[in-house]
């Protein structure tokens, strides 16, 4: 029987630079060269007839001819690369099952890495192997593995993503810091610090808060949220955070709610995964054990909120929302 498909290493450049919009980047992803890949896309592209890519300076997008094919065969890929993830799971007793995983900093840091020793008692027989987070770039086949990252739910065919934590977002300060406070817009009038990649989450708190006054104007920001907590720590304002990344901080005293109010953001974190790795039973028991672990931390959340107000600030507006 003729063959009449390109070859299945030509099929995986084809669907990663589809989905990454880059040569470059599907070479990475693929770790081959930029020129495997280009070689690789010509040559479907004379088997085919037809051109599937424009290429242009900042990379590649499909043409329409290109979009059809790719809606063909993406699914296939994937389905041969979760086979294969399940053909190599453990054989027998122990044999570990090793899952990638990419974790925003953030997250990693400051919520996951302290609950990890609790997965590895549970589920000795799965090794969770940590690579690169790239922000720009979602697990889009089974071999790329899963990722925790932030985003607002939504994410392309293909990829599945559950709700884990982070929607709510808090306005702290050092203990130190000691303003009288009539109602949550009067901190509008203190020094502020802002996320410079998601400055919209200040504005959504004081929203949230009811004051849409315009002219917030933080006297820093950062692009990494460890240094905007350690700024609030270190007194240089008050910032707005996702809760779960501040908790040791509350409980350890380092920082207080600078109000109690609790508003719900749009954006939180996920774990997502490619549909093919769904089956899996390493993914099933990490992802299993995450949902639980989110609970339970959403849960301590509301517990903890009263008993983070410091005295001082007590008597304001009562209208938070775990």
């Amino acid at each position: 029987m003729r063959i009449r498909s390109p070859s299945l290493p030509e099929l995986h450049a084809f669907v990663h630079a589809a989905r990454l919009h880059s040569f470059i980047k599907a070479a990475q992803s693929l770790q081959v060269t930029a020129g495997a890949i280009s070689r690789s896309i010509a040559r479907i592209e004379a088997h085919l007839g037809m051109s599937v890519f424009q290429r242009h300076s900042r990379g590649c997008e499909l043409t329409p001819q290109g979009r059809l094919y790719f809606e063909s065969v993406a699914a296939a890929i994937d389905t041969l690369e979760g086979a294969a993830l399940m053909a190599q799971g453990p054989q027998g007793a122990g044999e570990r099952a090793t899952l990638k995983l990419s974790v925003t900093p953030s997250l990693a840091t400051h919520w996951l890495i302290r609950r990890l020793p609790d997965f590895y008692r549970q589920h000795p027989e799965v090794t969770l192997s940590f690579v690169p987070y790239d922000r720009n770039e979602l697990p889009l086949v089974a071999s790329q593995g899963m990722s925790i990252r932030g985003g607002n739910g939504l994410w392309p065919t293909g990829v599945e993503g559950d709700y884990l934590i982070g929607k709510h977002i808090v306005a702290v300060t050092r203990p130190a810091d000691r303003w009288d406070l009539n109602s949550p817009c009067d901190l509008m009038q203190l020094p502020l610090l802002a996320h410079s990649l998601h400055p919209h989450t200040l504005k959504n708190w004081f929203a949230g808060a009811g004051c849409l006054g315009e002219g917030l104007s933080p006297v820093a920001d950062f692009e990494q949220v460890g240094q905007l907590i350690a700024a609030a720590v270190a007194g240089l304002g008050v910032a707005v955070v996702q809760r779960c990344l501040v908790e040791e901080h509350l409980l350890s005293g380092q920082l207080v709610l600078a109000h109690p109010l609790h508003v719900v953001n749009d954006r939180g974190y996920y774990l997502c995964y490619p549909e093919a790795l769904r089956r899996s039973p390493a993914l099933a028991s990490f992802r299993s054990w995450l949902l639980a672990q989110a609970q339970e931390a959403a849960g301590e959340s509301s517990l903890t909120a009263a008993s983070s107000l410091p005295d001082a600030l007590s008597h304001g507006p009562q209208r938070a929302r775990a």
